[in-house]
């Protein structure tokens, strides 16, 4: 069995740590002294250094990680789809998800997906590499995991999240049972509640759709509906 901790680093950074028995392996490592102190105290030996893509933000810890543990750095652009990364004799996959930028990945392990800036808890990443037709798809394939998947993103835009999701939806009562579940020191979401609150995975949603036709917007086609919601703000 595999297991997360979740760090908090700058304003809303997240980095993570996949564990086994007596393995890690850290994404986005930022946080690089809560990391420090949590493998000293664990006594676990750092096996990979990866990151969600290449973003500054995620990669700063990058360097102080790898000549400390001397770990393998995994980078994002050299990782492709469904590759297998092994720790603890456990296997963790990557999910390409170009979009955010064009080398976004997603580590994929037993429950967990790790989604950097391409999903967060109640929303999506801007498309920096230009191509919402590439994020389109990345969304699709996510959505196609299991309801019980957890997400742990690389940011926490949560109560802005739930706020513009109000603002699209007043009258949606499961933003406020998906507000009732956050804190800010454990940031996780299930893919299956996403699906309840978050407008950027229910394209094909009828009460969405409808939002959007009221809107002016088009929707005759699921790629024209994910085109209208990328307009809004």
């Amino acid at each position: 069995m595999l297991n997360v901790k979740q760090f908090r680093y700058a304003a809303d950074n997240l980095s993570y740590v996949i564990f086994g028995r007596e393995e890690a392996m850290v994404i986005d490592g930022g946080a690089v002294g809560e990391i420090t102190a949590f493998l000293e105290k664990t006594k676990l030996a750092l096996r990979f250094v990866a990151n969600t893509h290449g973003h500054p933000d995620h990669t700063l810890g990058n360097v102080s990680l790898l000549k400390k543990y001397g770990a393998r750095r995994l980078k994002p652009e050299e990782l492709p789809d469904r590759f297998e990364i092994g720790l603890d004799g456990h296997k963790i996959l990557v999910v390409q998800t170009p979009g955010h930028t064009d080398d976004s990945v997603c580590f994929h392990a037993e429950s967990f997906l790790m989604t950097g800036d391409t999903l967060f808890n109640g929303t999506i990443g801007n498309c920096f590499s230009g191509s919402d037709r590439n994020f389109y798809q990345s969304i699709k394939k996510l959505m196609t995991l299991a309801g019980h998947t957890i997400i742990y993103a690389g940011h926490d835009y949560v109560r802005d999240a739930m706020a513009f999701a109000r603002r699209l939806e007043p009258d949606n009562e499961e933003i406020d049972a998906y507000l009732s579940r956050y804190h800010p020191d454990h940031i996780f979401s299930r893919l299956d509640e996403e699906f309840k609150v978050n407008p950027y995975l229910r394209f094909n949603d009828p009460k969405l759709i409808e939002i959007l036709r009221e809107k002016g917007l088009p929707v005759a086609t699921e790629w024209q509906r994910w085109e209208s919601l990328m307009t809004l703000e």
